[in-house]
C-alpha cells in the first residue's frame, strides 16, 4: 500500500503540530531542571518528589511524538527538508526525555542531601542548574528559528559547563580530603554536578540536531564548531 493521499495543507498542519508538541515538551523539561535545581539547593524533599512525578508527562510526550512522527513517515512519505525535520524531531525527543531523567536523578540526590548537614556549595549548583536550563532553552529557540548561529552558541557553552563541573568536583573533593565526615555528602554533591554536566551534553546534542536540520549536515562528534561560511546571513 502506497503513501496516503493528502493535501499540502493537511501535511503542513501535521508538521506544525509536531513542532508545537516538541516545543511544549522542551518547556516541560526546562521546568524540570529549574525545579530540580531548587530542590537540591534548598534540600526540599517535597519539591523533589513532585518533580520526579512530573517526569511521567515528559515520558508520555516522547511516546506520543514518536508515534506521530512514525505515522507521518509511514503515511506521508516526506522528502528532503521535511524528512530531515521529522528525523530531527525523533532525535530531539530522545535527548529531551533523557534530560528529564537526569533532572529526576538530581531530585534523588536532593532527597539524600536533605538528611545531611547543609553543603557550602549550593551557589555553584544553582549556577550549574541555570546554565543547563539556559542551554536547553537556547537549543529550543534555535530549533524554532532555524538559527544555526544560536545552535553554535549552545555548543560553545558546553565548555563553560565542563569547566564548572571540573571546578566543583575539585572543590568538593578537597573538602572530603580535609574532613572524612564530608565524604557522604560530597559523593552526593559530585553526583548531582555530574548530572548537570550530562544535561549539558544532551543540550549540545539538541543543538547539533538543529544544525542538521538547517544545513543538512551531520555535525556529531566534531567538537566545538566554527560557524560555516554565510552562517546567519540574511
Amino acid at each position: 500500500m502506497g503513501p496516503m493521499l493528502h493535501t499540502d495543507r493537511e501535511f503542513r498542519a501535521e508538521l506544525a503540530e509536531v513542532r508545537e508538541r516538541l516545543i511544549l515538551m522542551g518547556a516541560r523539561v526546562e521546568e524540570m531542571i529549574a525545579r530540580a535545581t531548587q530542590a537540591v539547593v534548598e534540600r526540599d524533599v517535597d519539591l523533589a518528589r513532585q518533580t520526579i512525578l512530573n517526569d511521567r508527562q515528559v515520558n508520555a510526550d516522547e511516546i506520543e511524538i514518536d508515534r506521530f512522527c512514525l505515522r507521518i513517515l509511514a503515511l506521508r512519505n516526506p522528502m528532503a527538508s521535511d524528512l530531515r525535520f521529522v528525523t530531527l524531531v525523533l532525535k530531539m525527543v530522545t535527548d529531551m526525555e533523557r534530560i528529564g531523567d537526569l533532572a529526576v536523578n538530581i531530585c534523588e540526590r536532593a532527597q539524600d542531601l536533605a538528611a545531611l548537614p547543609p553543603a557550602p556549595h549550593a551557589q555553584q549548583l544553582e549556577q550549574m542548574g541555570q546554565l543547563t536550563r539556559d542551554m536547553v532553552h537556547q537549543a529550543i529557540d534555535a530549533f524554532i528559528a532555524g538559527d544555526d548561529l544560536k545552535a553554535h552558541g549552545v555548543i560553545a557553552r558546553d565548555d563553560e559547563m565542563d569547566e564548572a563541573y571540573d571546578r566543583f568536583f575539585s572543590e568538593v573533593l578537597a573538602d572530603m580530603l580535609v574532613d572524612t565526615s564530608n565524604v557522604r555528602r560530597g559523593v552526593q554533591l559530585q553526583a548531582a554536578a555530574k548530572y548537570y554536566e550530562r544535561i549539558g551534553d544532551h543540550s549540545t546534542n539538541l543543538a547539533e540536531h538543529v544544525l542538521f536540520q538547517v544545513r543538512g549536515e551531520d555535525h556529531r562528534h566534531r567538537g566545538k564548531l566554527a560557524p560555516g561560511p554565510g552562517a546567519g546571513a540574511t
